[in-house]
């Protein structure tokens, strides 16, 4: 007998903001199916937008840090790796 397997529905698709850069290119989160398998992209503005309509994208809020995954060296994103220093 085969397990019920999840499903994913692949129509569903997300958009997190990550940062607005002064040099005119948006950081976002962009995942299929599921919010928590993302890709980091950058675009520049204009087409973030016209990425952001064609995939009939939903929005979520910003990101909040857990307090489980709070210090450790595996929780960080290729946004802070090029804002900060690392060990």
């Amino acid at each position: 007998m085969e397990k019920d397997k999840p499903t994913v529905d692949l129509s569903r698709k997300y958009v997190r903001l990550i940062e607005r850069r002064a040099d005119g290119f948006v950081e976002f989160e962009f995942a299929i199916g599921e919010p928590e398998l993302y890709a980091e992209m950058l675009l520049p503005e204009e087409a973030y937008e016209a990425f952001c309509k064609a995939n009939e994208v939903i929005h979520l809020g910003p990101r909040e840090a857990s307090a489980e995954s709070e210090g450790s060296e595996w929780d960080w994103n290729l946004h802070q790796a090029t804002h900060q220093r690392f060990r």
